[in-house]
């Protein structure tokens, strides 16, 4: 499977998957559009009104809107505030599948991306006959496999400031027990942020928020001593490597 990630011309990020199946297009029209099929491999239920301008239900969030529809070969739709397309392409005897993910949350994109590479996965086994089997895939590997992929850990500098917003995969709890095993006597805690100087100079802040996947949102920020993006990386990555010991 090969993906990539880029910002499109709204200022959204595009997350672009491409994975070759050995079965026809019609065929794998059928599983990417018939809701007993969709059930299969998609992260919730979808019934579409397979018709442009038609509605597309969902088993959570808004119902969106059939955008573009060409059988077999097109069906995007909106879901929430995000974009997909699915792409069929002829390929030999079989086709060359991309999904198109347009979406404004840009530190979302590693759960996204391993979202659906999970997904996919277990779409080849359902047209393989397998629907239900475990598609093997670790996904906090996975996820952390894309945030090193697409520079998601990457600081942004203002000023004396630098911050990097983070997509993480334990629980809260867990977090917050990484963090306050190692934080120096003088932390403050004030209910989702814990704050304390720098070894080198300045403050850290960290923060918790709601997230996308299975664990919460992570903001970092170093303030002072130049906002070095070095000590704020590092102070992340010492975070990860704990959290995934």
């Amino acid at each position: 499977m090969t993906q990539s990630v880029h910002t499109g011309d709204d200022g959204r990020s595009v997350l672009r998957m491409e994975r070759r199946l050995k079965q026809s297009p019609e065929k794998v029209w059928r599983a990417v559009t018939e809701p007993e099929r969709l059930a299969e491999w998609f992260p919730t239920t979808v019934t579409p009104d397979l018709r442009e301008g038609g509605a597309v239900e969902f088993g959570f969030g808004s119902a969106g809107i059939v955008t573009d529809l060409d059988e077999p070969r097109l069906f995007a739709f909106t879901w929430d505030d995000d974009h997909l397309r699915l792409e069929l392409h002829p390929d030999g005897y079989g086709t060359r599948l991309v999904l198109v993910h347009t979406f404004a949350d840009r530190a979302g994109a590693a759960s996204f991306a391993a979202g659906w590479h999970t997904c996919i996965a277990a779409l080849g086994l359902a047209l393989d006959g397998r629907a239900g089997e475990d598609p093997g895939v670790d996904h906090i590997a996975m996820h952390e496999r894309y945030v090193a992929e697409f520079g998601l850990e990457t600081p942004v500098v203002e000023g004396a400031t630098a911050r990097i917003e983070r997509q993480l995969t334990r629980p809260a709890q867990d977090v917050w027990k990484a963090l306050e095993a190692e934080a120096p006597a003088d932390a403050v805690r004030d209910g989702d942020v814990l704050e304390y100087p720098a070894a080198g100079g300045g403050t850290l802040r960290w923060e918790l928020g709601e997230g996308t996947g299975h664990g919460p949102r992570l903001f970092l920020t170093h303030v002072g001593a130049g906002g070095d993006p070095a000590t704020a990386t590092a102070e992340l990555r010492g975070l990860v490597a704990r959290l995934t010991q």
